[in-house]
């Protein structure tokens, strides 16, 4: 007994505290239990009091779907209000998803009877409708699952009329006429690199707008991409009408909450002149045809390749562009209705000089030869006398190079005026290497580089500021684009040189040691626009119309003025004034005298041949850029007009397209002929001018907003014009915005 007293305790004292260690357990479970449970009510009475407004706010927003109805887009203009981009009334056939989805087969067997009525693969209209969820193929529909869903825009008449008449086949099925872009050519111009192409919105972009708490592009909007379309865009595409439905739980339509107009997109008039643009197009394609036709007898020993040009015309006294031509051209209705993988590869092959690029604002060229008036200012500028002769031997020779004068050709002693009017490679050169040692060569601290400055201030090496996206800067290689691009390259430079022994690696050997240094020979290169230098067709028709104008550079433009769909002002587009030259007034006048000199007595003499000059003076310069590898460039640089002062700058490049004078020069000289009546006997017919100056008005407006042919358009007269139905030209300036454009006046 005494033995299993002690056994009997220790149990009792283990019940005990396992007892206990229940009852401890059982407390720490109802805390627990009890603090879940006011947590959940202090949850609910958060989310039902607290933030009770907000949360049904939100849930009533989740049962509203927005339908959008896309905006009429504006029409963009030529100067007489001739339609370079305006919409046709297509038959588009959609499809509502919402409907389908009822269905039991959730509409396979509707869209498979769609497809046979539009002469379309099954697969494809089924692939249409479907949404662009994660990893799903194109095409897809990448807008509102409650928007109707465009199946084709090309429906015909006798298709949309069969699924009208046939209702109950085709549940959800819609045939309606809708404003779709058209580009109809006036005068037969292309304009594509001008106006530019639609694209849908992207979800960044949504996602963007949404940020900066905007709502100014709606899913089903499409927006400009390039070109007028873009620049413009805010303009052009209006205001989508939106329609509020609300749904059930189930995403069924059971009314409409809130429904919005659409706001038509306001019109474009541009300073594009239709018919010059399509002649400058044609011609340039004429001077890429000659080109080819022509052998190349000095460098490839075959005919040129003229793979790619560019041409402009623009008014001297304003900046405004008249025509601006590309090649190679493209089709811009290939962007209608979305761009198939095929001809988007084709825009940007390669292989057919990638048709997509503007040449005339994004290709950069070496300028050759008409770089020298930036020369010619910078040596005038510099204490370089207009009246003294200078050496126009064949060849020059600086550090063991040899650079000659096109040809080889020597004129002796001759003043920079007839170093103009030749071309005359050697007297730049010579000056070109006298302000490089002047500013202490390689090592020259603090120079001053003349005629790299005047370049700069010619507006050359920065984008010109034109209304068009992407435009390019060119290259002005001065000693600090000399150093940047070393630092980029010396690595593969140093590569090549150690590989090879041909010119391109020698250079790149010379380049790895000291491709930083601005050399002589660089200096020697960039005084006749040769060497790492290069400029765009746009910056060198500015720079001649500043010229021409007295020394104005312009900020390029090509919008006129916005016009809503009512005919009223919204706003005009002033041209503005970009910087001036800093040259001299003698200086100036002395380019201008070359310049004509050019035209009458030196390389561009052969071009305008029996040109009335005493008229219409023609300033002239041409210019055969050298690339390595490849065949010249060719380029013509010119203003002019009546004689009373110019104005018209007219330039065209081709790029391995032989001699300026050969090639461009003779397609220059169409261009002129065309907008100021001259015949090629040199005889001038005013009948025939088409353009002997800019209109300084708008196109007429009716009372609907619709533009009165250009072919009725007639200048003011006195006492007004009062012919019902027609308004009078307003003048540039002469109304505020938001005031009328169409007048009750008189023409035929």
């Amino acid at each position: 007994m005494r033995n299993r007293m002690p056994s009997l305790l220790n149990a009792g004292r283990s019940r005990g505290d396992g007892a206990h260690s229940v009852r401890a357990r059982m407390v720490i479970l109802q805390i627990l239990v009890l603090s879940l449970i006011i947590t959940l009510f202090g949850r609910l009475w958060y989310l039902q009091i607290r933030e009770g407004d907000h949360y049904a706010a939100a849930a009533s927003q989740n049962q509203v779907r927005d339908v959008v109805t896309p905006a009429v887009r504006g029409q963009i203009l030529d100067d007489r209000g001739r339609p370079l981009v305006n919409n046709r009334t297509a038959l588009v056939v959609s499809v509502s998803r919402t409907e389908l989805l009822r269905m039991p087969d959730s509409g396979a067997q509707v869209l498979t009877k769609l497809a046979e009525v539009l002469r379309l693969p099954a697969d494809e209209v089924k692939a249409r409708t479907r949404l662009c969820e994660r990893n799903v193929p194109k095409p897809c529909w990448n807008g509102s699952p409650y928007q109707p869903i465009p199946v084709t825009d090309n429906a015909t008449t006798e298709q949309a009329l069969t699924i009208m008449e046939h209702r109950e086949d085709f549940p959800g099925v819609t045939a309606e006429p809708t404003a779709v872009r058209q580009y109809p050519a006036p005068e037969g111009a292309n304009g594509a690199h001008i106006v530019g192409y639609l694209s849908p919105v992207s979800d960044e972009e949504l996602s963007k707008q949404k940020a900066e708490g905007k709502k100014d592009i709606q899913r089903a909007d499409e927006v400009g991409r390039s070109g007028l379309e873009r620049s413009y865009d805010a303009d052009l595409r209006g205001k989508s009408g939106v329609t509020g439905l609300s749904v059930d739980h189930l995403g069924r339509v059971t009314g409409t909450v809130s429904e919005t107009a659409a706001v038509a997109g306001n019109h474009l008039v541009t300073s594009i002149d239709a018919r010059i643009q399509a002649i400058t197009e044609q011609q340039l394609d004429e001077a890429m045809k000659r080109a080819r036709a022509t052998f190349d007898a000095g460098n490839t020993h075959k005919n040129f390749i003229a793979d790619a040009g560019a041409a402009v015309v623009m008014d001297v006294k304003t900046g405004r562009v008249i025509a601006m031509a590309s090649a190679p051209n493209y089709d811009p209705s290939v962007w209608v209705g979305g761009i198939s993988p095929q001809d988007y590869k084709a825009l940007t092959d390669e292989k057919a000089g990638v048709p997509l690029v503007s040449r005339a604002i994004q290709g950069q060229f070496a300028p050759g030869s008409i770089f020298k008036v930036v020369s010619t200012s910078a040596a005038a500028e510099s204490g370089y006398s207009t009246k003294a002769n200078y050496d126009c031997s064949p060849s020059i020779s600086v550090g063991g190079q040899t650079f000659n004068n096109l040809e080889s050709r020597g004129y002796g002693p001759i003043t920079l005026q007839r170093a103009l009017e030749v071309s005359c490679n050697t007297v730049f050169y010579g000056i070109g290497y006298d302000m490089w040692l002047r500013d202490g060569g390689i090592f020259g601290k603090n120079p001053r580089d003349p005629m790299v400055t005047m370049a700069k201030n010619y507006g050359l090496g920065a984008p010109t500021g034109i209304d068009l996206p992407g435009e390019s800067g060119g290259r002005i290689a001065d000693r600090a684009w000399k150093k940047r691009n070393w630092e980029q390259n010396k690595d593969a430079w140093c590569k090549q040189g150690n590989t090879g022994n041909d010119y391109a690696d020698k250079i790149a050997k010379e380049n790895c040691v000291d491709g930083w240094q601005f050399r002589a020979g660089d200096a020697i290169n960039f005084a006749i626009g040769q060497g790492d230098t290069t400029v765009t067709p746009l910056q060198m028709t500015r720079a001649y119309a500043a010229i021409a104008n007295g020394g104005t550079l312009w900020k390029p433009t090509l919008g006129k003025a916005v016009v809503s769909p009512s005919g009223k002002l919204v706003r005009e587009i002033q041209p503005q004034v970009a910087a001036k030259l800093p040259i001299s007034d003698a200086t100036l006048k002395y380019l201008q005298k070359a310049l004509i000199g050019v035209e009458m007595n030196g390389t561009a003499s052969g071009v305008f041949a029996n040109w009335p000059n005493a008229q219409m003076p023609i300033a002239a310069k041409t210019g055969t850029g050298s690339v390595y590898g490849k065949q010249s460039t060719s380029w013509f640089a010119t203003y002019g007009g009546p004689k009373d002062g110019p104005q018209y700058a007219v330039v065209m490049m081709v790029s391995q397209g032989g001699t300026g004078s050969g090639t461009s020069g003779p397609s220059v000289r169409k261009i002129y002929e065309a907008m100021l009546g001259v015949d090629d006997q040199g005889a001038i017919d005013p009948t025939k001018a088409l353009l002997p100056a800019p209109p300084t008005e708008l196109p007429q407006f009716k009372e609907d907003g619709t533009v009165v042919p250009a072919s009725y358009v007639l200048p003011p007269r006195p006492g007004g014009n009062d012919i019902p139905g027609t308004s009078a030209p307003i003048a540039l300036g002469a109304l505020p915005p938001d005031r009328e454009v169409h007048r009750t006046g008189r023409g035929t």
